[in-house]
C-alpha cells in the first residue's frame, strides 16, 4: 500500500480509449496501466515513486485526483 499518497481515477475515464491512453503514456514513473483498451488502472507498488509533477492531472484534466496522505508543515 502506498505511503505518500493516493489516486483517484473518476470512474467517467473508463472507456475513453484516447483518454486512458494519454494517461498512462503522460507518467514518468508507470503510475497508470491500461489492462484493456479503455481501461485505465493505477500500479500500487509505483505510486511512492510519484514526483507530483502534475501531468497526469494535465492529461485527464478532472478525472484524475492526487491525494496527499501525509501532511505539509
Amino acid at each position: 500500500m502506498a505511503m505518500f499518497i493516493r489516486v483517484d481515477l473518476d470512474p467517467a475515464l473508463q472507456g475513453d480509449a484516447a483518454l486512458c491512453k494519454a494517461l498512462v503514456e503522460a507518467c514518468p514513473v508507470d503510475i497508470f496501466k491500461s489492462p484493456a483498451e479503455g481501461q485505465v488502472v493505477t500500479v500500487e507498488e509505483n505510486l511512492d515513486e510519484c514526483t507530483l509533477c502534475d501531468l497526469c492531472l494535465q492529461a485527464a484534466p478532472g478525472k484524475v485526483t492526487v491525494v496527499k496522505l501525509y501532511r505539509e508543515p
